[in-house]
Order: structure tokens, then sequence, then C-alpha cells
């Protein structure tokens, strides 16, 4: 188990200047946008506009802060906030985002379609957990206690099969499960 602390993140602009991302993790470690098998990112969304196309891949989005009018090509505009469950959707469909309250803040989960799929859940969390995935990402939404390490918001916790995890009290998490295609 990994934690990944949100202090380390380093938030990176758009190149449409409409907000910011910052890297969970990724992997393979080290990969780039061409080569990545599957990414975790927080993205801050300063004003409305489109969002970058990913040919291959499948996106999962959680509104962590704010409100967006979310519209994906061939779908009805549908309204995310932290109190909406998440959406998936084709990276390579077109999408825009309408910024109704904000700044936003989310948490996108981009797997390439071919190598791994992925679940995004909001969930309470308790007591031990086994976990099975390839990787399960575990977000904490407040302050949570995770094998007796004190997370605050914004941190996460990575951990692969086998692995086991203990959550001290019940907690509100999103929920990222990876697994091979």
């Amino acid at each position: 188990m990994r934690v990944l602390w949100a202090k380390d993140r380093v938030a990176t602009p758009w190149k449409n200047g409409g907000g910011t991302t910052s890297e969970v993790v990724v992997f393979p470690p080290g990969s780039g946008f061409d080569d990545f098998g599957w990414r975790v990112s927080i993205a801050r969304v300063d004003r409305s506009g489109p969002f970058s196309v990913f040919a291959g891949i499948d996106r999962h989005l959680a509104m962590l802060e704010g409100r967006v009018v979310l519209r994906i090509s061939g779908r009805e505009p549908v309204e995310l906030s932290p109190e909406t469950p998440p959406i998936s959707f084709p990276g390579d469909a077109r999408a825009e985002a309408d910024v109704v309250d904000g700044p936003a803040m989310d948490i996108n989960v981009m797997t390439r379609r071919e190598m791994f799929r992925a679940t995004l859940t909001r969930r309470k969390r308790e007591g031990p957990i086994s976990l099975v995935a390839h990787a399960t990402l575990a977000f904490p939404l407040t302050r949570a206690t995770v094998n007796d390490v004190a997370l605050g918001k914004g941190d996460a916790v990575l951990a692969a099969p086998g692995d086991e995890m203990t959550v001290d009290s019940a907690t509100d998490f999103c929920w990222i499960e990876i697994f091979a295609a």
C-alpha cells in the first residue's frame, strides 16, 4: 500500500487556460499521455470549455467541488456535483463542461480501452477490506485513517492485489478499481 499525498502533487495548466490538472498516479510509472495504461488525476475547472480528446481511452469523472453541466456528443446534458453519481464516457467523444458553480474540482480516471477498465464509485467504507483489482485507489472525501495512517482531504491510498486496507471509521470515499481488460 502506498500513500499519495496531496501536498506532493504539481498543478499543470491546461493548454486552453481553463483550469489545471494534478496527476495523482499513472501506470506505468513515468508514462505520458501517449503511452499510459491508466491515469488518475484531479482537475480544477476555472471556466467553461471543451475537454481534451483522448482516442482509445475511457474516462470516469466524479465532482469533488462545485457544479458543472457536462455535454457529451450524442447524450443529453447532465449536471454534475459532489452529490451526483460519477459518470463514464469514451475519451474520444466530444465533450465540454459549463461551470455552473465554480471553480469546480473533479477526480478523473482514464484507462486505455484495450488494456484496462475501471470503476469509480462513491461509497462508505469501514473495517478491513480485501483487494483483488490490478490497482485500487481510495480517495477519502473527509479526514480518514487507513492502516493507521492519517489522511487529509486530497490524500489517497494506492493498493495492489492482495494488499489489505483497514479503515478505522465509516468514511466517504471515491473508490477506484482498475482491472486488466
